[in-house]
């Protein structure tokens, strides 16, 4: 039977509940116990797919094709398990889901409440997320206090009284600031967000404190009283320069051993070997590289969270620290492409609208002039596609029909239907919902023989995850291909999914999104593959006494 553990918040938000979460769920894998995850979120958006990046940073694709939060990436970076569409729950899913059932006469005719019928519409979601799993860990977002929590916090504490104590874990982060004018460690905040939790009925039996400082004892036992919780489950959670360390400083505290016991399971201590190597990789480079990401929502880096992660797990793979400088694309389009001097590779990653994307072009094109190695990920592709039409084609106003519909090139365009991986044809339009309308999830790919991509990958099928609408316009290939652009990679549509380009020492740009599969302990070959081109990048521009 599955048991649970349930992560909550307080005090403020972004405090690192997804980190906790994942973490803490890496430590109990490392123990043997197969773990399940589910995020749920208060918004009342149906799923994060509609929502803005600077609203909530990037959508996490899972393989399935579930638009996610982002905090699902957190999970599958350092847990061992397949999130999907039963693994991240919203309020506006959970109400959609109950008022379907009202509509079709489900509940007999019944006033429909929040208590019971959004509540129990939630355990069973958190029942069906949690699979055949040993620990399903669910965290739930917002900051207690929130209105929009409730019935979530609702649901979680009859969980509790449902199952007993002996199989319901609850944790909850705090933060504990320190005021640097008197020198002191607060803990008033933490007490006022536990007695919160505890007005609805819900006693913690973890604290994970937040803090710039390790807690001291007597800030620890304080707490301990003020909350009704055991001195030895009050965790400090200390800011760390490497987010890898996070489960070792964890499990050193005895995390995994206070949940363990409550359950009454019988198990190994962790072996967090694999993060230690990960660890002792990153900290120990034998080279290092400058890599530019031109972006259009850079002045939130969790836009872009995933791939960010990934080039450094490229980095962990190759003993390569990775230096990530990030590009406000408007800037290119409107000051040049100069300021990429200097960079040892070139990422354009995928993103919506028209703002920027004349930059991002002049990024594409500075990469392939220069011969800079150059990732291209889903826009990044169909931007070097579009650069490649005009420079190289000498195809006038070419462009994508998502951003100028009355081009006379129309190179990238919306397709109108597609194959699923299941064989189904789905359709779309313009009309469509912009919502859960796109080519979503993992799907195969066929990588031609010989070319950088099969290289890279060292086989000619794969499976990666999509998010796109528009897509290359087969009329124009034998153009293209003329001109120098070489499309390695097909689905089983024959829709394009990797284009290289002939000449360049590294230039790939793909369809789909290899930064959803990538995590630090095997990292991912388009992405080691392209820090080892930076690296030689960076190597020919040193002296020869120096590349000795």
């Amino acid at each position: 039977m599955t048991s649970y553990v349930f992560i909550t918040g307080g005090v403020v938000s972004s405090l690192g509940k997804g980190i906790t979460s994942a973490c803490l769920g890496a430590i109990l894998e490392a123990r043997g116990l197969r773990i399940s995850m589910i995020k749920l979120d208060p918004y009342i958006n149906v799923d994060p797919g509609t929502m803005s990046p600077f609203q909530h940073g990037e959508v996490f694709v899972t393989a399935d094709g579930t638009e996610t939060d982002l905090d699902l990436g957190h999970y599958e970076r350092f847990v061992r398990t397949t999130t999907g569409r039963n693994s991240n729950f919203t309020t506006g899913r959970i109400y959609e889901s109950v008022i379907g059932k009202e509509r079709r006469g489900d509940y007999l005719g019944a006033t429909v409440q929040v208590i019971p019928h959004i509540t129990d519409e939630i355990k069973e979601s958190v029942r069906r997320g949690a699979g055949d799993a040993d620990i399903c860990l669910v965290e739930i977002g917002g900051t207690v206090g929130d209105i929009e929590s409730l019935p979530f916090l609702e649901a979680i504490r009859q969980m509790g009284v449902e199952m007993g104590h002996d199989r319901v874990v609850y944790v909850h982060l705090t933060l504990v600031p320190y005021i640097a004018t008197s020198s002191e460690i607060k803990t008033k905040p933490t007490q006022h967000s536990v007695k919160e939790l505890r007005s609805i009925g819900i006693q913690p039996d973890i604290l994970v404190c937040r803090s710039e400082k390790p807690l001291p004892q007597e800030q620890r036992r304080k707490i301990a009283l003020f909350t009704n919780v055991q001195e030895k489950a009050v965790i400090s959670a200390i800011d760390v320069d490497d987010l890898y360390k996070i489960p070792r400083m964890m499990q050193e505290q005895g995390l995994d051993d206070i949940v363990v016991r409550q359950l009454h399971l019988d198990l190994p201590p962790a072996d967090l070997s694999e993060w230690d190597a990960v660890v002792a990789a990153k900290q120990n480079p034998d080279g290092e590289v400058n890599v530019a990401m031109v972006g259009k929502y850079v002045d939130l880096r969790d836009s872009y969270i995933s791939l960010s992660e990934a080039l450094l797990h490229g980095g962990i793979h190759t003993r390569t620290r990775v230096n990530i400088h990030y590009f406000e694309a408007q800037q290119i389009e409107n000051m040049g492409a100069g300021c990429l001097r200097g960079m040892d590779g070139i990422v354009v990653p995928g993103g919506f609208g028209d703002r920027g994307i004349e930059g991002k072009i002049k990024a594409v094109q500075y990469a392939r002039e220069n011969k800079v190695p150059y990732l291209g990920i889903c826009l990044g592709m169909q931007l070097a596609v579009i650069e490649a039409a005009r420079h190289l084609a000498g195809l006038k106003g070419a462009h994508s029909t998502e951003f100028d519909k009355a081009t006379p090139h129309p190179v990238v365009a919306l397709i109108t239907e597609w194959q699923t991986p299941s064989g189904d044809t789905q359709h779309r339009s313009e009309k469509s919902d912009l919502g859960g309308t796109m080519r979503l999830g993992a799907q195969k790919v066929f990588l031609k023989p010989g070319t950088l991509a099969a290289t890279v990958y060292g086989r000619s099928e794969i499976f990666e995850r999509h998010r796109h609408r528009y897509e290359v316009n087969n009329n124009y290939r034998a153009i293209l291909e003329k001109a120098g652009l070489v499309f390695s990679g097909s689905s089983v549509d024959d829709l394009v999914e990797v284009t290289e380009l002939s000449g360049h020492p590294w230039f790939i740009a793909s369809q789909f999104h290899p930064e959803f599969t990538s995590n630090p302990r095997d990292g991912h070959p388009l992405f080691a593959g392209f820090i080892v081109a930076a690296r030689q990048h960076h190597s020919s521009k040193l002296p020869k006494a120096a590349r000795a």
